[in-house]
């Protein structure tokens, strides 16, 4: 057996202390460590056991690390691990770490993916989708996601879709009413926001252009149109290539012929 014969607290951190065995230095141990093993000088220790405490002493220190890293915000299973693994803190003990972070209500997925829900409906226009992806890659489980998204209201979900897409009506306003929806559907997908939504959203939001307005961006766009085609093409193969562009753009072929006649004349 081997006797502890001296010990000292860290100048550096006041909650470890450096531990002498037979007058030599041994090891260091976290405070909590040391009274639960009853680390007294004079204390008779084997090998064993020094082995077990400094097993012990290792989840604590990276149970510390972990409480620092989730003193800056709120973190998923997967983060704190991940964080620990690049802190080459070794594979069981960050499993150990895991369940004391659970044990003291340090780390609680589904706390985390409602407060991250609420964050982003209180300042953001992403849609549930949009919030399923990011919690399905910070490592929260399907059953989690779907309980906490079920307390993002429909209600809610269609007020932020059409505030969005007048707002991209307006953006898009150059250009044909179909390629406008288009594109405002596009967006919103990204934003993530369902089909039904999307429809429901377009439904009800301003997006009508009045006949000036439809004008003005066939207009606009023919003459984008023109100034690239007539450099490459004459007669009917670019009236062709004219209408096809045009068309794509969404805009009817009744008014196309219209705005072709207006550009020659000019």
């Amino acid at each position: 057996m081997k006797t502890i014969t001296k010990m000292t607290k860290q100048v550096k951190n006041d909650e470890r202390y450096n531990i002498f065995i037979d007058n030599q230095y041994a090891f260091s141990v976290d405070e909590e460590v040391l009274a639960r093993y009853g680390l007294l000088k004079g204390k008779e220790i084997d090998d064993l056991l020094i082995a077990e405490i400094q097993y012990e002493d290792d989840i604590r220190k990276g149970f510390h690390s972990a409480i620092q890293y989730l003193s800056f915000r709120m973190r998923t299973e997967k983060e704190v691990k991940e964080y620990l693994m690049k802190k080459e803190v070794e594979e069981t003990l960050v499993q150990e770490v895991i369940h004391k972070l659970h044990e003291y209500g340090y780390l609680n997925d589904e706390d985390f993916a409602q407060s991250f829900l609420n964050t982003y409906i209180r300042t953001s226009d992403k849609g549930p989708d949009w919030v399923k992806t990011e919690l399905v890659n910070k490592g929260v489980h399907q059953e989690i996601i779907e309980k906490v998204l079920r307390s993002y209201p429909e209600e809610l979900q269609i007020e932020k879709a059409i505030d969005l897409t007048e707002k991209l009506v307006k953006k898009y306003k150059k250009e044909s009413s179909v390629q406008a929806k288009q594109k405002v559907e596009q967006n919103l997908i990204r934003k993530g926001y369902s089909s039904s939504i999307i429809r429901m959203a377009w439904e009800e939001a301003s997006t009508e252009k009045n006949a000036d307005e439809e004008w003005e961006a066939l207009y606009k766009q023919a003459q984008k149109a023109h100034q690239r085609i007539s450099k490459k093409a004459t007669g009917f193969e670019y009236k062709q290539k004219m209408k096809q562009t045009l068309y794509r753009k969404g805009f009817p072929l009744e008014s196309i012929d219209k705005v072709l006649d207006e550009i020659e004349e000019e």
